[in-house]
């Protein structure tokens, strides 16, 4: 079964293309689960963040709200502004219809280094404001209720840094913590600080990074563009674990998915791999088993090497089932060709051992004449056998070389002495890749058949032919008939059996040139007998 068209295979990819997709995907997947962990968790902090934002936003408004209501119901708030210039209370500021918005954006990130755990609050070195220690008492149990649902650790600062409502540190100054120092200066800060725990944690939690930190925040209370406090807020971050069990639908959702992608990394490399090598498998069984005579090449081999190897084992198939018809041919022809000889040897042996001494001595010298005839003609058999079986058995040599002149006109010489006139009219010399032994012994079977055929002369020719050299060897001998064409290269077939022809010339001939790549043809002529020998060229 031939291969089909290239128009018509599918793309093939070398088996390294493959093997390197497979095992980047197998690397793929565990990466890819980590980044997803990681990318989910760092999507947690945020989400904390942009909460602890939003509880510091809505105190932060009632906090305004209550120093404008206490500054409108107790005269003494003025009477602080005289003396500090800190507080500056006239009523309510009702915010304009245009006035911009100024959203804060979480901007936190697991992948930043993380800070160590927050440093001791310490005393204060100077008092807070005495409207701002009133607002931090009346906001006290509202900051505390607020923790009781939020889990978040609050606590208002004064605009000097001093702690003025929360559970704990009230009275204490937070002014030298970086962040609270940014906030101090009317701009947001939030940061990532590791988490001190009075338990440890589980073991199952040691693969998460959110459960050893915490995220604060320091959120400034402006007015007019004036610093009337700090909210401080802290929370520890959802565990990515508890909220992997709280969708645990999608998660399961997501391993089906991976399982998915597994089993196509496992049908690739089986379609690519295993299922090819089946096939061929199957093809060798059936070829052992004489269901099949040749191995076929694979109509999908998936990559580019199992195409080659099926390539590779079919073309191996043919040639070996070749050379098993070729040997059974010629073991019938041999076995044909001795055969003959051997019963008229066997016979004339019998006669004169039955009737030697009442045989003619004419008759007798017959016997003798005709049984030397015979062993003659089984030693030339011999001979050229053996010569047919060391030209199949040639294993050429890729580094000799040879030029055609150089061949030929030894030979000019040899046989124009016995009659056989050759000339020589070649392209410009070429080193051909052949060893000009094999090709003297080539064009020696070749001058000989002209002989044998009435030839008195012979003509060479060449032409340059891309990476080969066309030599055409045409005499001027009785010829082969139309009948006999197609049958001269087969072994043991000759004309001359009487003259002690063997019919393997030709066949010695073309086993040599198969050997370094090139071949014999015979060609049309209209006088003798011309053939074409293509040799290749260095």
């Amino acid at each position: 079964m031939k291969l089909r068209p290239p128009l018509l295979r599918p793309r093939l990819f070398r088996l390294r293309t493959i093997l390197l997709c497979v095992m980047l995907m197998v690397l793929v997947l565990p990466l890819g689960g980590l980044y997803f962990f990681r990318i989910y968790e760092n999507e947690l902090v945020q989400q904390t963040e942009r909460e602890l934002i939003a509880q510091a936003a809505a105190l932060s408004a009632g906090y305004r709200q209550l120093l404008r209501n206490l500054d409108k119901a107790e005269p003494y708030g003025r009477l602080l502004e005289k003396n500090t210039g800190s507080l500056a209370y006239a009523g309510t500021y009702p915010i304009p219809p245009d006035a911009p918005y100024t959203p804060i954006f979480p901007g936190l990130s697991l992948f930043d280094p993380i800070q160590p755990p927050r440093p001791l609050a310490k005393p204060a070195q100077a008092p807070s404001d005495e409207l701002a220690r009133r607002a931090g008492m009346l906001l006290r149990p509202i900051l505390q209720d607020t923790q009781q649902i939020t889990l978040s650790g609050i606590r208002l600062l004064s605009p000097n840094g001093v702690v003025i409502a929360g559970r704990e540190e009230v009275g204490l100054s937070l002014a030298q913590i970086p962040e609270v120092a940014e906030a101090l200066q009317g701009r947001y800060a939030g940061v990532i600080r590791q988490r001190i725990s009075d338990e440890p944690p589980p073991p199952l939690y040691s693969i998460s990074r959110g459960a050893n930190i915490r995220v604060f925040i320091a959120f400034p209370v402006l007015e007019n563009g004036r610093l009337q406090g700090v909210f401080y807020l802290s929370r520890t971050p959802d565990n990515i674990l508890k909220h992997l069990y709280a969708v645990k639908g999608r998660v399961l959702l997501a391993g089906i998915g991976l399982l998915a992608i597994v089993i196509m990394i496992v049908t690739l490399a089986s379609s690519a791999i295993a299922r090819p090598i089946r096939e061929l498998i199957l093809q060798t069984e059936k070829v052992k088993s004489g269901e099949q005579k040749v191995i076929e090449s694979l109509q999908n081999p998936a990559t580019i090497e199992i195409a080659r190897l099926s390539e590779s084992f079919a073309d191996m198939s043919r040639a070996l089932s070749e050379r098993t018809d070729y040997i059974r041919r010629f073991a019938t022809h041999v076995s044909h060709e001795f055969k003959t000889p051997l019963t008229s040897i066997q016979g004339a042996l019998e006669l004169l051992q039955d009737h030697a001494e009442t045989m003619p001595e004419e008759r007798r010298q017959r016997f003798i004449a005709n049984l030397l005839a015979d062993t003659y003609r089984l030693r030339q058999l011999v001979n050229r056998l053996l010569e047919l079986a060391h030209a199949d058995a040639l294993r050429p040599s890729r580094q000799v070389f040879c030029n055609l002149p150089e061949v030929i006109d030894p030979l000019k010489h040899r046989y124009a002495e016995r009659g056989l006139q050759i000339e020589l009219d070649t392209a410009p010399v070429q080193s051909l890749a052949v060893a000009p032994e094999v090709l003297e012994a080539v064009f020696v079977n070749l001058f000989e058949n002209s002989l044998q055929h009435g030839a008195t002369q012979l003509q060479i020719r060449s032409e340059r032919r891309a990476e080969a050299l066309r030599i055409g060897l045409q005499d001027n001998g009785t010829g082969i008939s139309r009948e006999n064409r197609g049958k001269i290269f087969t072994p043991f077939f000759t004309t001359r059996r009487n003259a002690g022809g063997t019919g393997l010339g030709l066949e010695i001939v073309a086993s040599l040139l198969k050997a370094y790549g090139a071949e014999i043809e015979l060609g049309e002529c209209l006088e003798g007998a011309l053939f074409w020998v293509c040799l290749p060229i260095k």
